[in-house]
């Protein structure tokens, strides 16, 4: 079956009223999400993970996916009207979406956002229909060895991309791993660090875990930071002119492909993606000082290189069963929730759930486009609600989604816990992504790293060495430590 007739099957499935809706219903959520200060597509999609068992696989992904890039539309209209990134990787979409707002041009700057969004994350679904195939196939040639090294180097790509500090993202990464061996083990079926809890006999899953570290944890530090004394910008006209269109075309095509190669990469993720797009044409402009002064080119680039990272994502969690980001650490849970195993052979033998995903992206990146603009008005008037009432109602169904997953007062104590943690690790300037990641990686990591030393003779550990694409990643996972080491060591100035 040819490409064409997959996606053809796959936007049959999608365009059904049921994923219609869950498609509209995910796309509106996450834009609400992005325009809410502090919340997250992580949070977002842990909390509502809960609700999604009752779902089939294909509308929860559906939802879920909506989510995601809904956040990356949202996260614009608040850095444009109030200076405020609604979502973290529209930090930068500030730095000339509100001076823009400020000189009476806010509808122009959130018109060439929503297009820059919608060409953007349109191209990175062609990407993702043209290499989901290619890669599948080379994925095939992968053994215990060889996903051994890519897990490895998946994990000290995310550390050293998403942080500023390594060493503190090995930390994280060491602790996930360890907690990640909670439970029993997969082949002796031996106790470990149970502590006589029956509910650690299955492991620490995901979902209570996120829902506390991205739920709990995030409001708690959003509710203790100090309110913004921003006024919002009302847009009286969105219609940009033609010279902004012109302007434009540039940035949110190069964007588009750089932040669809971005995101594939582990830990490249939408932050990185729209930082490097925004550096970029600054470097290929006539006039890099007029970047952060309100122009058109410092909206469009980060709005479609942001959008473009999303459908990147997606690949390494689809085909290699590794999760470039938080977010695609969720997604690949929840799969995993319905029986399904994202890797290798998932393009063979799930084909329509695949194209179904991403026929589903087509459709939503059509219906942001129609939600975004009308709706700014709203989204205007719901930041202006007290922060402290919508965070209530959100630990609130946190809390309930928890108790929900299995109907066990203890998931409710392990999402406390994490929530705890995950506030902690804020304060002390910790990141979350790599503990996270490398929780879901760890038992794949320990049972692949096992069937490994079962296949190599007598148990020699130099298999990882002698596999020559195994040995590549690893040798690639210890240049990236030393690199970041490197980077940050000061410079001693010599004495005079």
């Amino acid at each position: 079956m040819g490409i064409f007739e997959a996606f053809y099957n796959g936007l049959l499935v999608a365009a059904q009223p049921a994923n219609l809706f869950y498609a509209g219903l995910g796309a509106l959520v996450g834009t609400l999400v992005g325009v809410l200060p502090g919340l997250g597509p992580a949070a977002t999609i842990a909390i509502l993970l809960p609700i999604t068992f009752k779902l089939d696989p294909s509308s929860s992904l559906i939802m879920l996916a909506g989510i995601y890039y809904g956040t990356q539309y949202g996260g614009s209209t608040t850095s444009i009207l109030l200076n405020i990134p609604g979502e973290a990787s529209s930090v930068i979409t500030t730095l000339d979406g509100y001076q823009m707002a400020q000189q009476g041009r806010a509808g122009p700057a959130l018109a060439i956002s929503a297009i820059g969004s919608f060409v953007a994350g349109t191209l990175g679904v062609v990407g993702l229909m043209f290499l989901a195939v290619p890669f599948s196939e080379i994925a095939l040639r992968f053994g215990p060895p060889e996903y051994v090294g890519l897990m490895i180097f998946g994990l000290m790509l995310a550390s050293y991309l998403g942080t500023s500090s390594m060493v503190r993202a090995i930390i994280m990464v060491a602790l996930g791993l360890l907690v990640g061996t909670i439970g029993l083990d997969p082949i002796t079926g031996t106790e470990r660090f149970t502590f006589g809890w029956l509910t650690l006999q299955n492991g620490i899953g995901l979902i209570p875990v996120a829902m506390g570290m991205f739920g709990i944890g995030e409001l708690l530090s959003s509710i203790e930071r100090p309110g913004t004394s921003q006024k919002a910008v009302t847009p009286k006209s969105i219609l940009p002119t033609r010279e902004d269109l012109r302007r434009s075309v540039g940035p949110i095509l190069r964007g588009g492909v750089l932040g669809f190669l971005i995101g594939i990469l582990p830990g490249g993720g939408a932050l990185v993606a729209s930082f490097l797009a925004y550096g970029v044409e600054k470097r290929l402009s006539k006039n890099p000082e007029r970047f952060g002064s309100g122009i058109i080119e410092g909206v469009a680039a980060p709005e479609a290189a942001n959008n473009a990272a999303v459908s990147g994502a997606f690949i390494p969690m689809f085909i290699f069963g590794i999760p470039s980001n938080v977010v695609m650490a969720l997604l690949m849970g929840a799969l995993m929730i319905h029986g399904i195993q994202p890797g290798p052979m998932f393009l063979k033998e799930h084909p329509t759930l695949v194209w179904t995903i991403i026929a589903s992206m087509y459709i939503g990146n059509i219906m942001l486009l129609v939600l975004n603009l009308p709706l700014v008005g709203i989204f205007v008037r719901l930041l202006q609600f007290p922060y402290w009432i919508l965070a209530s109602f959100v630990v609130l169904f946190t809390l309930i989604g928890a108790y929900s997953l299995e109907n066990n007062i203890d998931d409710v104590a392990l999402t406390v816990i994490f929530g705890t943690v995950g506030y902690l690790a804020r304060k002390l300037d910790f990141p979350l992504a790599p503990f996270v990641l490398a929780l879901l990686l760890g038992p794949m990591l320990e049972r692949a790293t096992r069937q490994a030393l079962i296949i190599s003779p007598g148990y020699n550990p130099m298999i990882f060495l002698t596999q020559p694409i195994c040995a590549v990643f690893i040798i690639l996972a210890i240049l990236l430590v030393v690199m970041s080491f490197i980077r940050r060591a000061p410079v001693r100035e010599e004495p005079d």
